[in-house]
């Protein structure tokens, strides 16, 4: 049986979102997926027709296709200084632990197993692989878990127009504070080997 959020989706497009069956699956499948390198924001339905996505973008997919799987479609942002970018994960829980699905460029910030008793541990275990190139730490919020399914009515999992609206409110939603003006001042910068492999890019 079909479910009224799931009407808009092509048959196509079902299958494949139906055979992505666990958060494992559906990493693999978002790790086979360029970067893209454009300031757009995709709905699914669009990355999945031009096979390309930045973090934003990925996370979506992968809230939609943890849907299929029965999971809620929640992402977290991963908020840092200004002059720095976010970071925009899926989120899910198995047995009481929280995971996560990541599309990022780097060769960390990536998957992370669902092993964390909250969704603070699990931000957290980004924390010390989030650096500028040289060296400075620069994460330092994170937010509450958003179910996407808020914006159903709005068509953001199979719009054709970019879905800003998203992002933007991902953005706006409290965030909790990793740190203490005293830990940001006491920061140690990442050393010249953490750095040298910062700067690994898959795309």
């Amino acid at each position: 049986m079909t479910a009224a959020w799931m009407k808009d989706f092509s048959a196509s497009e079902l299958r494949l979102l139906r055979s992505l069956r666990t958060p494992q699956k559906i990493q693999d499948f978002l790790d086979t997926i360029p970067m893209n390198f454009r300031e757009t924001c995709w709905s699914p339905r669009m990355v999945l027709k031009h096979r390309r996505a930045h973090c934003m973008e990925g996370a979506m997919l992968a809230a939609v296709a943890l849907r299929f799987a029965e999971y809620p479609p929640l992402v977290m942002d991963l908020k840092s200084v200004p002059h720095d970018d976010d970071h925009v994960v899926a989120v899910f829980q198995q047995g009481g632990h929280w995971g996560a699905i990541s599309k990022t460029n780097h060769g960390v910030l990536r998957y992370r197993e669902p092993v964390y008793q909250s969704i603070r541990e699990l931000a957290m275990s980004y924390f010390h692989e989030y650096f500028l190139d040289d060296g400075t730490k620069t994460m330092r919020s994170y937010s509450r878990p958003v179910d996407l399914s808020q914006f159903d009515s709005r068509g953001w999992m199979t719009d054709e127009e970019d879905v800003d609206y998203v992002p933007e409110y991902v953005d706006e939603v409290r965030h909790y504070h990793m740190l203490s003006r005293v830990q940001i001042a006491r920061l140690r910068k990442a050393d010249a080997l953490e750095r040298r492999i910062g700067r690994v890019r898959e795309w």
